[in-house]
């Protein structure tokens, strides 16, 4: 099929067809399950479940193939979405979207803009040389980028080791590398496995505060020398680390457990996984975070939490936490606000999040979008809420 020329037929379809009254939902308070003491979380009253869009795997426009989306951030002033693909650069250049999409009902326009990412050579990226994963804008009208990292071959992106250094990086609206970020020592990944980022468990989240001082990113799961991934019965100490993006160091860094997987997969030793995905600041020290479980067989499973950092050690001068007593750690303070369960549909691979455009009654609207990997069997999946401070 010709994607490109189908597109309006495609769109038109997936929209409506996921936007009728069965898929609605009443308004979804939060659980009253509580996973660790609560005491100064920014209180959320709920979310109204407004609808959703899904947009069917192998879209073509403008030469790539519209997927992977694995971060997204919203421009007000352009009533725009950036969204960042996780191609490695391998479908196409490592880019990123330009999307306008509206909420009633939910909807993606198809007034796209590809965007590829340029490296410190102004030079498309090479393939299998970034796995880019996250995206936020700031009020300089630039965006920043991380990569998780992943093993290389090419002496040029890697270190002493093998092992392509994990990034964040500021870009020009136009894909144009401005500045990167220093990582600190511990996340760098180590050859034979020993300290560092695990594959495709690094940094997958990206946000800044509103106040733009600050930075926050996060490890899908943990360090090699902190701790184990997540399993059926653990969850994983993943850390948040913190930029000052006055000074460009990172200041802080924080211990957040996720949760165990949610479900035994089927066959028992398949493919099953649990992580941090994302996380959207609402202030300094209050941020919504995204997990999402999956279990070969069963599906996904996505959790919404508020989490406070206001109580939480600073443990940015532990290089292991396998070295120390963990206990005596306080870890940022969670409290679920939403398990998507409960809204009777069938879950993509959630991976982005961000607040989108004030409503008309005055609620902020909050958007969160599947990762369809390129699978065929996938489908980029957009959910809108409205959201009640």
């Amino acid at each position: 099929m010709n994607y490109q020329k189908n597109f309006w037929a495609i769109f038109i379809l997936t929209t409506v067809a996921c936007t009728q009254e069965p898929l609605a939902s009443p308004k979804v308070s939060p659980p009253d399950r509580e996973i660790s003491a609560i005491s100064e979380i920014v209180e959320m009253s709920g979310l109204e479940f407004i609808g959703e869009a899904r947009l069917p795997t192998g879209l073509i426009y403008q030469n790539t193939e519209l997927g992977g989306i694995s971060g997204i951030t919203y421009d007000a002033n352009q009533q725009k979405y950036y969204a960042i693909s996780d191609d490695r650069s391998q479908k196409a250049a490592a880019r990123f979207y330009g999307l306008k999409i509206e909420l009633s009902p939910v909807r993606v326009l198809p007034e796209i803009n590809v965007n590829t990412l340029l490296d410190e050579s102004q030079q498309p990226f090479a393939p299998g040389t970034l796995d880019p994963e996250a995206i936020a804008l700031s009020n300089q009208q630039t965006l920043w980028i991380s990569s998780e990292g992943d093993s290389a071959s090419s002496d040029r992106y890697a270190n002493r080791n093998g092992q392509i250094i994990p990034w964040i990086k500021e870009f020009s609206l136009k894909g144009e590398h401005i500045k990167t970020l220093p990582i600190p020592e511990k996340y760098i990944p180590y050859a034979q496995n020993t300290k560092g980022v695990r594959n495709n468990l690094s940094l997958e989240s990206l946000t800044i505060t509103p106040n733009q001082q600050w930075l926050f990113t996060a490890t899908e799961n943990a360090l090699i020398q902190d701790g184990s991934p997540a399993d059926i019965n653990q969850g994983s100490p993943s850390r948040i680390l913190q930029y000052n993006l006055l000074t460009r160091k990172p200041e802080k860094e924080f211990l957040y457990v996720t949760e165990p997987v949610a479900d035994a997969p089927n066959p028992p030793e398949s493919l099953h996984t649990n992580g941090l995905v994302e996380l959207l600041a609402i202030n300094e020290t209050h941020l919504l975070s995204l997990e999402r479980s999956y279990s070969n067989g069963v599906g996904n499973t996505i959790l919404l939490f508020e989490v406070s950092l206001a109580n939480a050690s600073d443990i940015q001068t532990i290089d292991s936490l396998s070295s120390v007593d963990i206990s005596q750690i306080k870890p940022a303070e969670k409290r679920l606000l939403l398990d998507l369960r409960s809204l009777n549909i069938p879950l993509d691979n959630i991976e982005a999040m961000t607040f989108g455009p004030i409503l008309p009654d005055g609620r902020r609207s909050l958007i969160l979008i599947s990762d369809n990997n390129f699978n065929p069997l996938q489908v980029t999946q957009i959910l809108a809420f409205a959201l009640s401070d």
